[in-house]
């Protein structure tokens, strides 16, 4: 049995998660733009399916599709604590936090405490503080934590920037990744109102792959080169042309500046010149920010 990899089809981590596998070196075929199954070309044990990012850990539990992308908000607001559905990787893009926004004219309140002041404030005024949100589960959990237990929650599934400002909520749990649509709608951010720090991940039902060698071996091809894609993000190749005597005696000369050496030294070959000079090419892997220390030494020595 192939392997069933989900993939978002719309929303904020589309584009997004497609340009990311591209990156890594998973490419996704279709038989026409529209379509809504794939394949990846070179894995033949993979199956692409384009769901909505809301509804793809529901159908890994649910034993449609085996694993996929979508957002750790999305999985931590929705998963079963019954499943064997797993984060397996952090992917890195799509990063946003889920936050309390209260109106900006609420210039005495803050805090958490501050909140649960106000949320008892309301009680006594004969009705609770109103929450709108798209995440009821993880801000119902959060408030309760933190000492806000006089609340009511009020589903949204449209913009709930809007919600204080039209009057069918007094604060709201969304989601914000530079806060410029906060501040638009006259909303802020209080101390210690994060409730969580998300990104796109990769997750999987173990009980849908481990008995399957097929899907096993596909999602460790999926892994092995995502991977390997993120930790080259922090790193050069650098290869430059020395003259020497022999390989030995470049390697030597390499080595013998620690920020050229590279993770593991270099790889020298022989250059063929047409004058029979003897010219070496050494690579070298290096850090991103000593790509331009490296380079210095490189010239230093010829």
């Amino acid at each position: 049995m192939t392997l069933r990899f989900g993939i978002p089809s719309d929303g904020a981590l589309h584009e997004p998660a497609t340009t990311f596998l591209r990156n890594c070196g998973i490419d996704i075929a279709t038989h026409n733009p529209r379509a809504y199954t794939g394949r990846v070309r070179g894995l033949p044990g993979i199956s692409v399916h384009f769901l909505r990012s809301g509804d793809i850990t529901g159908k890994i539990e649910d034993g449609s599709i085996d694993c996929g992308i979508t957002g750790l908000d999305r999985y931590e607001e929705s998963h079963s604590d019954a499943s064997d559905t797993r984060v397996v990787l952090p992917l890195g893009f799509g990063r946003c936090e889920l936050v309390i926004a209260i109106p900006d004219s609420w210039v005495d309140v803050t805090s958490l405490a501050d909140l649960a002041d106000v949320a008892l404030d309301f009680r006594r005024q004969g009705r609770d503080l109103r929450v709108a949100t798209k995440n009821p589960r993880l801000t119902e959990l959060f408030l309760f934590k933190n000492g806000v237990s006089h609340f009511s929650l009020v589903h949204s599934s449209g913009t709930l920037e809007a919600g204080p400002s039209m009057g069918y909520a007094d604060i709201i749990v969304d989601i914000s990744s530079s806060g410029t649509t906060l501040r638009e709608n006259r909303l802020k951010p209080i101390h210690g109102g994060t409730i969580l720090k998300a990104q796109a991940v990769l997750i999987a039902n173990r009980d849908l792959i481990l008995p399957e060698q097929t899907k096993l071996d596909g999602i460790r091809s999926l892994v092995e080169l995502i991977e390997g894609y993120l930790q080259s993000r922090d790193y050069f190749s650098i290869t430059s042309n020395l003259r020497g005597e022999s390989p030995e005696e470049v390697a030597k000369q390499v080595l013998g500046r620690s920020v050229i050496a590279g993770l593991r030294g270099p790889t020298i070959s022989k250059v063929h010149t047409p004058s029979g000079e003897g010219w070496y090419a050494a690579t070298i892997v290096v850090a991103k920010d000593q790509l331009m220390n490296a380079v210095d030494s490189l010239r230093q020595i010829g």
